[in-house]
């Protein structure tokens, strides 16, 4: 563990800082109490409490089913096992995009009840005026703009943007409009690394998080689940990096237990109470 005692919290502020003086942000994503606790005694600078486990904790093919709810339930969970790091709320499909007062209304709740420092709004200039309404109530925005999961039947498909000139210009100018509407931070996805290297040059204050963004963002975001091989068969976008293949770890502990348990290995005298204990 690379966790210390003496770190500091990470604040919003320590993100713009981080940005300001060059110093990669590193940021993942946890759905529950323990890999929360593993990744903030290991360093990490933000946890993200992502849509995602719409797709890797309860089986769905899109990030759209998950309900606030479920999101608040996961981001109060993570919020126990964390103490350094910061933690940001996914704000789930139709959360925020009816209206303004449901966005603000629906980011107070992570900050109430699932006690987030901060929530993630997707979608480019058009949710600006939200996201300018959600930070004027105190509440900071994480933004998101290039392939938006919620958005996915309008793109077709996971397909990489800003590798056409009318495509870069809308990447561009939905990034500085969300900086200017307060976001402290703005995840950058599935862009062409040219276009992902400008708009990181031309934010002052908002650092950008890239996830298939190339090397050139602020800060780098994957799937906790994706990094430690547990997704389904086959799942290898380009972008990601391996960095654990746990199943095959599991599936041996699960079925030495099941060996142990018809052979009658488990439980043994050492593992079973008696008179004198």
């Amino acid at each position: 563990m690379t966790y210390l005692n003496d770190r500091k919290k990470v604040t919003v502020q320590t993100i713009i800082r981080k940005k300001a003086k060059g110093e990669p942000i590193a940021v993942l994503t946890a759905y529950d109490y323990f890999i929360a606790r593993l990744l903030d005694r290991a360093g990490i600078d933000v946890i993200l409490v992502g849509d995602s486990a719409s797709n890797v904790v309860h089986g769905h093919d899109s990030t759209l089913p998950i309900s606030m709810d479920i999101m608040v339930a996961h981001t109060a969970a993570v919020a126990r096992g964390t103490e350094k790091a910061l933690i940001v709320a996914d704000m789930p499909f139709l959360s925020f995009q009816p209206s303004i007062e449901t966005a603000v209304l629906n980011a107070g709740r992570f900050l109430k009840e699932g006690n987030a420092h901060a929530v993630k709004i997707e979608g480019g200039v058009e949710m600006a005026s939200t996201i300018r309404r959600v930070v004027e109530c105190g509440i900071p925005v994480m933004g998101h703009i290039g392939l938006t999961p919620q958005s996915i039947h309008r793109f077709g498909g996971p397909k990489v943007q800003g590798r056409r000139d009318k495509s870069r210009a809308y990447l561009m100018e939905s990034a500085l409009a969300l900086e200017e509407a307060g976001c402290f931070s703005i995840v950058l996805e599935l862009i062409e690394t040219s276009a992902a290297s400008e708009i990181t040059s031309a934010l002052k204050t908002a650092a950008t998080i890239g996830i298939g963004a190339g090397r050139n963002c602020d800060g780098q975001v994957l799937v906790i689940n994706d990094i430690l091989g547990m997704r389904e068969e086959g799942f290898k976008p380009k972008f990601l990096r391996q960095y654990a293949d746990l199943p095959p770890v599991i599936s041996k502990a699960v079925e030495e237990f099941i060996r142990d348990v018809r052979t009658g290995a488990y439980p043994g005298d050492d593992e079973s109470y008696s008179n004198s204990d």
